[in-house]
């Protein structure tokens, strides 16, 4: 049976004043309701935001039923996303009661589902991207599902068809493409599906460019489909010091030991990516196959300001107005290419005579940052450390 797993469990410093320790990114009420749509000047202007995670659980209707949808997140969390996610009831909230990395998240919501089903088969989404147009997005979704069901030793990742050469992202390189008819084909495969060739991360901008120019590199979106089983096999053959805890984990699942042995075996753990752990790996080992679905639709990745203002109407000298601010609240005037987000609808914030200027403000900060420094964001946050509660 199909599930899916939304992993929620990022702080988001460079969305720092509004992410904070008992706000991440993933809560934050950004996107205007209606279809948001992944690209520059695309949000509708009005109603009342969603935060990502609601705007990713909506992508999955009409996927995945949510009764089989499950959140793994941190455990202080669990009530902020029960009321964000209502559809979604308590045992299916995975809470970690320290992060451990994605390598983790995924053992740990695949060792949960082994149990209940052990023929589980499910797709893990992340809570921080927007992504259009949905039926394209869901129908390559299903294509993942169907090439796991057609042979369940496929570990699949979605790969974003690349804009530019980002050198902040992995790279995924295509190799032999698996047909829709024959012993190995999957009906609708043709195009979209391959085996993968080579895992790359965060190349620098000669090597980007150059993959981009190929046409056989996309981007790791951090997306995959695969057999609950199966990467519990992986975790077993590639980190089996998570494998053994991961298993104290499930054996206590669904029992009165269950939240003394998770807290006291989950921090143990080692922490890893899914990809450096399990991916690249099982890429060249032959005992699994390693597949990638392209996804040829706007992708938008929103983990900073500048992000995040991709999302939003500009008006004609570029400046964009986020949150809940509006032309009343944020009075801008002989500025250009300049952001600003409010989360205090009785606040103004005025600007005068700026260019590429970010300004962000919340009742208990306000950030100020020139546009071209917004990765420095992270160094500033480390000061404030957790003064902001």
């Amino acid at each position: 049976m199909r599930y899916a797993m939304i992993m929620a469990g990022g702080a988001g410093t460079r969305l720092w004043p509004m992410s904070r320790k008992d706000q991440p990114k993933q809560l934050l009420p950004l996107i205007r309701r209606g279809e948001p749509r992944a690209g520059a000047g695309s949000q509708a202007s009005g109603g009342q935001p969603l935060s990502l995670i609601e705007l990713a659980a909506q992508r999955l209707d009409g996927l995945i039923d949510p009764s089989r949808r499950y959140v793994c997140t941190g455990e202080q969390y669990r009530n902020a996303i029960a009321e964000s996610l209502p559809a979604v009831g308590p045992e299916q909230i995975l809470g970690e009661p320290v992060a451990r990395d994605t390598l983790n998240a995924v053992g740990f919501t695949a060792a949960v589902l082994a149990k209940r089903d052990p023929e589980a088969i499910f797709a893990v989404f992340t809570a921080d991207h927007v992504i259009e147009p949905l039926d394209k997005f869901r129908a390559r979704v299903d294509l993942g599902f169907r090439l796991v069901e057609a042979d369940p030793k496929r570990l699949v990742t979605f790969s974003i068809k690349p804009t530019y050469p980002a050198t902040g992202f992995g790279y995924v390189e295509r190799g032999v493409a698996i047909p829709s008819t024959g012993p190995s084909g999957v009906k609708g495969a043709d195009g979209l599906a391959f085996r993968v060739a080579r895992f790359v991360e965060k190349p620098n901008i000669q090597r980007a460019q150059a993959y981009v120019e190929s046409g056989q590199f996309g981007w790791n979106s951090g997306m995959f489909v695969w057999s609950a089983a199966t990467v519990l096999d992986c975790i077993k053959r590639f980190k089996p010091e998570a494998y053994e805890g991961l298993m104290k984990i499930q054996a206590a699942w669904g029992t009165p030991q269950q939240v003394s042995v998770l807290e006291a075996v989950y921090p143990t753990l080692p922490k890893i990516s899914v990809d450096f752990a399990i991916m690249e790996p099982a890429a060249t080992d032959g005992v699994v196959s390693v597949c990638t679905v392209l996804m040829d639709l706007a992708w938008l990745d929103v983990g900073s300001w500048p992000s995040y203002g991709e999302t939003l109407q500009s008006d004609a000298d570029g400046n964009r107005l986020g949150g809940v601010s509006t032309p009343e609240t944020a009075l801008l005037m002989q500025c250009r290419d300049t952001l600003v987000c409010s989360s205090d609808p009785g606040h103004t914030v005025a600007v005068l005579g700026c260019q590429d200027l970010i300004v962000v403000h919340t009742p208990e900060a306000t950030l100020v940052m020139p546009r071209a420094r917004a990765e420095e964001l992270k160094h500033l946050h480390a000061k404030v450390g957790d003064r902001l509660k």
